[in-house]
């Protein structure tokens, strides 16, 4: 991995910037520099594993990460309420997609354009606002030890046979946002007709999948045996090994929620806000993610140690309005027969 010294940082900071300041540097490069005054830089996320990001970034800049984890549920609400009452703590902020997006309608976040998304695809920078790094992508997994590479699903289509019936464990499909988004992407870039989609539900929920809250709980009832296959997320062979855990289908695509960061409207570390977003959309974080967590990011280079994902092409789900979500979350408890 390269080493992202103080010396590089300033030369990233300084990259792409308007007119040189005293000694032939930027104003981004002496916001580098005096990020360190302000001493810290805090950051409101609901992702997981990113001790070792935090760690890199102070020791890379000389600034303190504060990370808060804030669940899903109480992501929006704590920022709103804290932004209303003038007393945001935060300085980023990282999410799902439609928070974030619901945030700026809000008018909580400032424009920034950071020099480390350099290279990054053109949609994840499309906005002045936020800077999407990665896609929480979904696949299903199966328990290597049960079911041999060849009888794995080699489709979608292959999840409704059923020989698997019994033997499959997803998100309750009709109140897991992720999983409806991704069952809409199904039908939307998959299938070859709304029929042939609606087909596949049927056939998937007579094989009477195993439900549970969200996609964390998805692992373990593979990684044992007592479900073989679970509609989950490959990061999951990272962060779950030695589990006897490997993913599909091979020929793609897959489809998940863009994750995206964020620079707060009146920021009370505004300098440090701004090097901590350009770190963490730096490609030594960017590997620290894929390594460590699994993640699917945008770096340009840059993929999970998880083998074939480099091969498969990913991409971010549609953002589903709250009446799609609330329509489609209705049909699937009808036809799943869920609770």
């Amino acid at each position: 991995m390269t080493v992202f010294d103080r010396r590089e940082f300033l030369k990233l900071s300084a990259a792409g910037a308007g007119a040189a300041g005293l000694s032939g540097l930027s104003p981004l490069a002496f916001e580098a520099m005096a990020a360190e005054t302000e001493g810290r830089a805090v950051f409101y996320a609901n992702i997981t594993g990113v001790d070792a990001v935090m760690a890199a970034f102070a020791k890379a800049t000389g600034v303190k990460g504060e990370y808060t984890r804030i669940s899903s549920s109480k992501f929006i609400p704590t920022i709103l309420t804290e932004a209303g009452a003038g007393k945001l703590l935060a300085d980023a902020v990282q999410a799902p997609r439609p928070m974030i997006e619901l945030l700026d309608q809000n008018k909580v976040l400032l424009p920034y354009r950071s020099p480390s998304a350099k290279g990054y695809p053109a949609w994840a920078t499309e906005k002045e606002t936020m800077t999407h790094f990665g896609v929480e992508y979904v696949s299903y997994l199966y328990n290597t030890d049960h079911v041999k590479k060849a009888d794995a699903p080699a489709t979608y289509e292959d999840l409704a046979n059923p020989k698997w019936k019994g033997k499959i464990v997803m998100a309750n499909p009709a109140t897991h946002a992720s999983t409806i988004g991704w069952l809409v992407a199904l039908k939307e870039q998959v299938f070859k007709s709304e029929a042939k989609w609606r087909e596949f539900l049927k056939g998937l929920a007579a094989n009477q999948p195993m439900f549970v809250e969200s996609f964390g709980p998805t692992p373990a009832p593979i990684a044992s045996g007592e479900r073989l296959i679970g509609i989950s997320m490959p990061k999951y062979i990272v962060t779950k090994a030695p589990a006897p855990l490997d993913w599909g289908p091979r020929s793609g695509p897959l489809f998940g929620t863009a994750r995206t960061i964020a620079l707060t409207k009146n920021a009370p570390h505004p300098k440090a806000a701004k090097v901590f977003i350009d770190y963490w959309l730096s490609k030594e974080a960017m590997q620290l993610l894929a390594s460590k967590v699994g993640e699917y990011v945008l770096a340009p280079g840059v993929f999970p140690q998880i083998e074939g994902i480099d091969k498969v092409e990913v991409k971010p789900v549609r953002d589903l309005s709250d009446d799609e979500f609330k329509t489609w979350g209705r049909e699937f408890a009808a036809i799943f027969a869920t609770r």
